[in-house]
């Protein structure tokens, strides 16, 4: 099996990192429990507390999808709409 690893980078608006992180901390137990689920780590920026990172590990890119489809997601990005100001997703292969 090779494992998806996906580092997920969301940077909010400064008014909006409570409301942002609030959201966030939501979608860790439902996306816990999915199907495919290995890892699913929130991260917030020591310095720069905008900034929030996943670090998730997925035993397939099928399973990825499918929670990027899920209600919880949907329903975190109608909650944050206009409140972050980049998403960005990494799919990466472990090396070593």
């Amino acid at each position: 099996m090779s494992v998806l690893t996906i580092v997920a980078r969301i940077e909010t608006n400064k008014d909006h990192v409570e409301l942002v992180k609030s959201e966030l901390l939501k979608l860790i137990a439902p996306t816990r429990k999915e199907q495919g689920c290995l890892q699913y780590d929130l991260h917030q920026d020591n310095q720069r507390p905008e900034v929030f990172v996943f670090y998730e590990r997925w035993e397939s890119k099928a399973l990825l999808e499918t929670h990027l489809a899920s209600a919880h997601i949907t329903a975190y990005l109608k909650a944050t709409a206009g409140a972050v100001e980049s998403f960005v997703i990494s799919e990466m292969t472990k090396l070593a």
